[in-house]
């Protein structure tokens, strides 16, 4: 991350910036008036105003964090790439080891909480690496950039403003709330907004520290989960978020994706099988088919569990990985 300078230092060029044909100089002093009006807004929402000079003040545009920003967009991977690069042996053993060694404390949060510890761990796993590497970025810095940028300035403005509350309620050191190039943040990689809405003090000290407590950090993944729509289920195969099946000769492909939903028994009765070939449950549950790398591709039955682990993250790939790998690490 490029370091900290007062606010008049020289900029990187404009170009680098997103702002061609812009003098660096023109670039800073809006970013001058953007720091104002975010200032005057967190002073009138209550934030003190010694908090506000600590965190603005000398901050500038962090170039880094627009690359990243621009680069996310045209970014895109295939069903075998995305999964062979986040399910491998390594992650696996790190992950049942973190099981393992975090048991207790898993069992204890399974207690308050809904939500299998496997699916805890492999959300952990796959977002943070087991807490192994939270992000290096200034979550201020990272968000007023995007902020003042202006792709979707009102989504970050309103995520900085609530890091600041978070500042001002002293759940984290300025110093210490770092996080990813977009603002997501310590072991959860929650976002402010969902930092305010879902994180918890499961340690009992007072503080929600997703950084650097790992029962907060657990915990509120626990939390975010159990808020959003998964349940234990009433039904072993309703406590799953879904399974890989075996499709019959001559699938209709149209009937694949989650806006298609039948009883679990009806894809039984159409010749749909569990991955070893055994026949599914001949339950109610409601089922959607995912092929994600297309016909003749990995199928997939997802139950409405999914749907809760796409509300962590609204992607198919995504939800599909935490399944495979939860079911891995326990």
């Amino acid at each position: 991350m490029l370091p900290r300078r007062p606010l008049l230092s020289r900029l990187a060029p404009a170009a680098l910036l997103g702002l061609a044909g812009a003098p660096a100089r023109a670039a800073t002093q809006d970013f001058e008036a953007f720091l104002a009006e975010a200032a005057a807004e967190a002073r009138a929402a209550g934030i003190p105003d010694a908090l506000l000079r600590r965190v603005l003040a000398g901050l500038k545009p962090n170039q880094r964090v627009l690359e990243l920003d621009r680069r996310q967009a045209e970014f895109t991977l295939s069903w075998d790439q995305y999964r062979a690069g986040r399910i491998n042996q390594a992650r696996i053993d790190r992950g049942r080891q973190a099981f393992a060694d975090n048991r207790a404390l898993l069992d204890s949060l399974a207690g308050r909480f809904p939500v299998p510890p496997r699916i805890i761990v492999a959300i952990w796993g796959l977002e943070t690496s087991y807490g192994g590497f939270t992000g290096n970025f200034s979550t201020i810095e990272a968000l007023a950039t995007l902020a003042w940028d202006g792709r979707r300035s009102a989504f970050f403005r309103a995520e900085l403003m609530a890091a600041l509350r978070i500042l001002a309620a002293g759940d984290v050191a300025p110093e210490r709330m770092r996080g990813s190039h977009a603002g997501a943040m310590g072991q959860p990689q929650f976002m402010p907004t969902s930092f305010e809405r879902w994180a918890v003090d499961a340690d009992g000290d007072g503080r929600r520290d997703i950084w650097d407590s790992r029962a907060d950090a657990l915990g509120s993944i626990a939390n975010y989960m159990a808020q959003n729509g998964w349940t234990a289920g009433d039904r072993p195969e309703a406590a799953r978020w879904g399974r890989t099946v075996l499709l019959p000769e001559g699938f209709d492909a149209g009937l694949a994706g989650r806006a298609t939903r039948r009883p679990l028994r009806d894809w039984a009765q159409a010749g749909v099988t569990a991955a070893d070939g055994s026949a599914l449950p001949p339950e109610d549950l409601e089922t959607s088919i995912l092929l994600p790398g297309g016909p003749g591709g990995q199928a997939f039955a997802v139950y409405p569990n999914f749907h809760a682990i796409r509300r962590y993250n609204p992607s198919d790939f995504y939800a599909l990985v935490i399944g495979l790998l939860s079911d891995r690490v326990a």
